[in-house]
């Protein structure tokens, strides 16, 4: 059965995350949690373009202990995948890890095992920049998740997962991880994204960013020697709007002092961002589409939005529609209030850890 939750109060923000998708979160791990970091290589990796790469190096890191029942099978494992620009480090940040990660919390690593995997051409996993630039093997989403399942399978030996959860291209991946592997989880998250095409003013400004950074004339096809930095300006630029909220940014950029500022300081953070990697990374979207196959979909899903999100705006409607052919989902769409941080609220789980332990309970055994 299909519910639909749909909240209508308006409140005011109050507090301003991060205001780009590829910079969220690359905090230092809180010494409370002791996290393993490790790689996973893949060896003669095969692309759905028919490229191939003899070694694909998959980084993770991992916080608990895993747990197997009476027939070996893996009972704890929770599988928390990251959004475009971001990697696994993202989730030790204490508005996500400090809410869910600690004793008696929702998320406990005392009872679950935690992964936190960083995908193909993100973080410490293979991406263009180790060297092979604009030669890397055009990735896209079903070729991130495909390596996600042959390390856990391969890599860890888990062949079954508690839980996956995932923001914004994770969300994505959750989708399309729910379609390929239909019986792999006993539950389903996904924060942030609409399952469908990648339309509209969504691939409006994805289009926009790709071609400022080829346009440029330092990107001399992906061999540049040094960066393209006017076209890397221009797409973090883009960033700092889609991944804004209005009623956050304004009571955080009060005066036109602060707000110059704030724009004068996207030199600094577009100069820490490799054009090849970024290019790659928007460029993984675009043939995203799960929505032919919605109704296939069988594990139970707790589908989050948030309703000041610039990238996945509700007045589209298309979260509504799509959420009734799920055949065992509850979509909720989070009202503006001072939880809520435009599209980045879902690093923020506060705001919507009450649904979480909706669906842990819901899908206990």
């Amino acid at each position: 059965m299909i519910l639909f939750v749909r909240l209508v109060s308006i409140l005011a923000a109050a507090l301003f995350a991060t205001a780009t998708i590829f910079a969220q979160g690359q905090a230092q791990a809180p010494s409370k949690y002791p996290v393993t970091e490790a790689d996973y290589v893949a060896r003669d990796f095969k692309f759905k373009s028919g490229e191939q790469l003899p070694e694909l190096r998959l980084h993770y890191r991992t916080l608990g202990k895993l747990t197997r029942d009476a027939q070996g099978r893996a009972a704890n494992a929770v599988f928390i995948l990251h959004g475009t620009g971001g990697s696994g480090q993202q989730f030790l940040q204490p508005q996500f890890a400090g809410e869910l990660f600690g004793p008696g919390q929702l998320l406990d690593i005392t009872r679950y095992f935690i992964i936190l995997p960083d995908g193909i051409g993100h973080g410490k996993s293979s991406k263009p920049s180790d060297g092979m630039h604009a030669h890397f093997p055009a990735y896209d989403y079903d070729d991130m998740v495909a390596a996600q399942h042959l390390f856990l399978t391969e890599g860890l030996q888990i062949q079954h997962l508690r839980l996956i959860m995932g923001t914004s291209m994770g969300c994505m991946h959750s989708f399309v991880w729910a379609e390929t592997y239909p019986d792999f989880a006993d539950a389903l998250m996904p924060m942030a994204c609409l399952p469908v095409q990648i339309a509209g003013r969504n691939r409006v400004w994805r289009k926009m960013l790709m071609d400022a950074i080829r346009n440029d004339p330092a990107w001399n096809g992906g061999e540049y020697k040094e960066e393209p930095k006017e076209g890397l300006r221009t797409a973090e630029d883009l960033l700092v709007i889609v991944g804004s909220a209005p009623l956050v940014m304004q009571r955080t950029l009060p005066t036109r002092g602060a707000s110059d500022k704030y724009v004068g300081d996207a030199e600094m953070r577009a100069s820490t961002l490799d054009a090849n990697d970024m290019l790659y990374q928007v460029n993984s979207s675009r043939n995203y589409d799960p929505s032919p196959q919605l109704e296939k979909i069988t594990a139970p899903i707790m589908w989050i939005n948030s309703a000041d999100d610039f990238i996945n705006p509700p007045e589209l409607g298309i979260a509504e529609k799509e959420s009734k052919r799920l055949r065992n989902g509850t979509f909720v769409l989070l009202p503006i209030s001072e939880l809520t941080h435009g599209h980045g609220t879902h690093t923020w789980a506060v705001a919507w850890q009450s649904y979480l332990k909706q669906l842990l309970d819901k899908t206990t055994h």
